[in-house]
Order: structure tokens, then sequence, then C-alpha cells
């Protein structure tokens, strides 16, 4: 027995002595997208007239000053339905974790039986019927995987990339459903300010067909003017229905948003006529801030590492694998429980090792590598969509305050001309009739302005979405550095 156990010490100190880890240790590689200069610097598209090279603000909608806003974008954090599937899969990650992690700990297991019967006596070469009587086997067993070529720190490499994969998502939705409420809610208000617009608008439609019914009546108008006003009316009022049906349509989307039926819709947002409004131009930051910003860039990137070390996993396959084990039980007759000869024990270890199959190990790898070189691929594009989420937005927030700066101006003139059209009426030098198309002219304006200005708003939100910000220190922690090792 001293030759037995000498052997397993032995064999034991070889083991521990020689572990190795498998595998390519994870970097962010030195030719991803995300290490290149070009990547890292200040964006090409960023406008100091509504930018800044400043960091993003964690909860970037409070830069609007609203209240309301502020409050439904906390509603939809706390309640929202997607945010807590996202977080239900943080918790199945974190338990898969564990798992991983149990596997570097002693495995224990205990068992006993107890029964009425006999043994049969020719089992154990005795050519007798032995005796009926109380049988019991009573044994106690513990195992400890030894991590010879890092197999288990491997596979708790990738669980924990998997891990943080997980969060990465929830971060993502966590941005999506803040700029999801803030776009719901300017569409809210700013519809209700194009529909505020488009009744004004019919009224003073409804003033011209009066005017020209009149003009008609008295023989200074054909019927043709008459029917022409008339029909500009009707266009007017078709208008209505659909503005209030788009406001409609966005205030149950913020129902839903803040976890609520659509009939729970936030009836102070149904009379708001103003979109949200930015004071100050928006801190963007450069490519470097924008990629550590990112949740979906992260999660790209821990994808990567969760890959790399999955690697290291399908090649210790190749290797023996060694377990140490020791039991302790009883065995005997039930009136004899725990005499000396009733005892048994064992202590040594266990190897298995798939020598004859090692081909499909060397497949289980290439497949590994290839997943890791896809994931890497993910990774690069990653960025890149980052990036070109981030120019794009900048490109079309520019061109859109030029485009709502020319029409600022152009409503400028026509409430100067609608100001001349009435004191020229006050003065008896014009009818009405230049008074009125002044005014239909400025509405017309005025409608024009709106839907540039709610087209600014939607481009604010892409940018925020695209900036990636409104996810820090909300939920389950995330890694602070893109190339953190898992």
């Amino acid at each position: 027995m001293k030759t037995w156990l000498k052997l397993a010490l032995v064999m034991v100190t070889l083991t521990a002595t020689g572990c190795t880890t498998l595998g390519p240790d994870y970097h962010v590689p030195a030719t991803a997208m995300a290490q290149r200069a070009s990547v890292t610097a200040p964006f090409r598209g960023a406008d100091t007239r509504i930018t800044v090279n400043r960091d993003l603000q964690t909860k970037w909608w409070e830069l609007y000053h609203d209240p309301v806003l502020n409050s439904l974008v906390e509603q939809a954090l706390t309640t929202n339905t997607d945010l807590r599937i996202a977080a239900a899969n943080i918790g199945r990650a974190n338990a898969l974790l564990r798992s991983a992690d149990h596997a570097r700990d002693i495995s224990t297991q205990f068992s006993g039986t107890a029964q009425y019967g006999r043994i049969s006596g020719e089992q154990y070469l005795i050519m007798q019927t032995l005796p009926d009587g109380g049988l019991y086997d009573i044994g106690f067993n513990a195992a400890y995987q030894i991590d010879l070529f890092g197999q288990i720190s491997r596979s708790l490499e990738a669980a924990r990339g998997d891990q943080e994969v997980s969060q990465a998502t929830y971060d993502t939705v966590q941005i999506t459903i803040a700029a999801e409420t803030v776009r719901s809610y300017a569409a809210a208000c700013s519809t209700g300010r194009e529909l505020k617009i488009a009744e004004h608008a019919l009224s003073l439609q409804q003033e011209s067909v009066a005017l020209k019914q009149r003009l008609y009546d008295g023989g200074r108008a054909m019927t043709l003017e008459v029917s022409r006003a008339q029909a500009e009316r009707d266009q007017e009022q078709a208008m209505i229905p659909a503005l209030q049906a788009r406001q409609q349509v966005a205030l149950y989307r913020l129902a839903v948003l803040t976890g609520k039926p659509p009939a729970e819709f936030p009836r102070q947002v149904a009379s708001c006529t103003s979109e949200p409004e930015l004071k100050a131009p928006i801190p963007i930051g450069d490519g470097a801030s924008l990629i550590q910003r990112r949740p979906d860039v992260r999660r790209a990137e821990r994808a990567l590492a969760a890959a790399t070390a999955r690697i290291g996993v399908a090649m210790a396959d190749m290797y023996p694998h060694i377990q140490l084990g020791a039991s302790i039980g009883s065995t005997g007759l039930s009136n004899h429980l725990f005499r000396s000869d009733t005892m048994r024990f064992g202590i040594g270890p266990l190897i298995s090792w798939s020598f004859p199959d090692r081909d499909l190990a060397k497949i289980h790898i290439a497949l590994a590598k290839s997943d890791q070189e896809a994931t890497f691929a993910r990774f690069d594009g990653a960025v890149l969509n980052a990036l070109q989420e981030i120019e794009g937005a900048l490109t079309m927030y520019s061109q859109d305050v030029n485009r709502r700066d020319a029409l600022r101006t152009s409503h400028e003139h026509l409430a100067q001309a609608q100001q001349d059209a009435w004191t020229l009426y006050h003065q008896g030098r014009v009818n009405y009739v230049p008074v009125v198309a002044a005014e239909r002219a400025l509405v017309a304006a005025e409608h024009r302005l709106a839907e540039a200005e709610a087209k600014i708003s939607a481009d604010q939100i892409v940018l925020f979405l695209a900036l990636g910000g409104g996810w820090e220190g909300d939920g389950p922690q995330a890694p602070t550095s893109l190339g953190s090792q898992p």
C-alpha cells in the first residue's frame, strides 16, 4: 500500500509543478481597428457651432433641462420590459460564471444505503447460502480536478467574457430605451406644435373662404376663387387628423417604454407644444472616448476575449486530464456498523486521456480558432459601424441646422411682410386680400420651420444614441477599459 501511496504522491507533485496554461493570452490585437490613429482622432464632421470636444455626461437627457422628460426617462430605465429581459440574461450569465468557477473547487459526494436481504455467496466465491440480514453501505468521496493545462482557467475566462457580453447587451438596451423615450417625448411635443400651427392655418383658411364668399356676393370675385379657397380649407382640415394620430401614437409609445399600458400614457405630455431644446453645444469627445463609451463595441471586444479563451479550452483536450480523488466508507451487516473490518478507503489520481482520438481535438481547435477570427472581424465591424453612425449623425445635424437657420431667416422676412400688409391695410392702401395672403404665407413658413426644428430634435437624439452614453453607473458594473483582461 505504501508503494501505491508514494506513486500517487509523486504523480501529484509532478502534475502540480508542471502545470501550464495552453492557448493565447488575450489582449486587444495590435491590428484591430480600435488601435488605429484615424479611429481615435477627433471626428471629421464635428461642427464647433453645435458640438464641443468634451466627454458626454452620463445622463445626457438632462442637458435639455426638462423635468418632465427627466422623469419619463427615469421611469423607463426602471420599469421597461426589454431592460428586465436583459437583466435576467445577466443573471443567467452570472450563474454560468459561478458554474465555471465551481470547477476549481473540490467536489464532494455522500452516499448511503440500507436494506434487508441476502448477499450471494458465490459472488464472493463462498459456495454456501449466506444468512439473511440487514445490509448497509455508507461512503464519502472527494475529488479535485488538477488544472494541468489550464482548461479550467480558460473556461473561466470564457465564462467571464460571456458574462461581460451580457452586461454590455444590457447597457446597449439601456441606451436605446433612454433614446427612444426622449425621441417619443420630442415627437409628441413637436407634433403638438405642428397641430397648433395647423389649427391656426385652418382658422385663417376659413377666414379666406368667408372673405372670398363676401367678395363673390358683392360681385367682386368669381365662383372659381370661392371653390379654390374651400378646397384649400379642406386640405388644411385633412392635415389635422393625421397629426392627431401621430401625436397619439407617440404618447402610446411613451407609455409602453415606461412599462405601462398604452391607455396610461402621460397626460401632461398630451398638451406639450414645444419640443425639448438644447441651450449649449453637445459634448461629443473623440474617437477614443467613443470606443470606450459604446457598449456594443465593448460587447464585441468581450466576445473576442471569450473566443480567444476557448482556443485554450480546446487545446487542453489534446492532453490528459488528471483528477485527484479520495474516498472513505463502510460496508457490511447492519449489526457490524463501522466495525474496523467493514471500513474501506482509497486515494490516488484518476487519469483520462483521449489519446486515440486526437484528430477530433484538432478539429475542435480549428473550430475555436475560426470562431475567434470571426469574432475579431465583428469587433472591427462594431468599431467601424460606431464611427459611421457618429459621422453620419454629425453631418445630418450640421446640415439640418443650416436648413433651419435659412428657414428661420425666411420666417423673419415673412413676419415682417405680414406686419407691412397689416400696416397698409390700416392705412387704407390695400384691401384685406393681401393681409390674408401674408398671414397664410407666414403660417406656411411656421409649419416649415416647425418641421425643421423637429428634424433637428430628432438629429440630436440620433447623435446622442450614436455617442453611446447613458449606461454608466446603472445596472451591473462593466469593465472600464476596452482591453481589460477577463
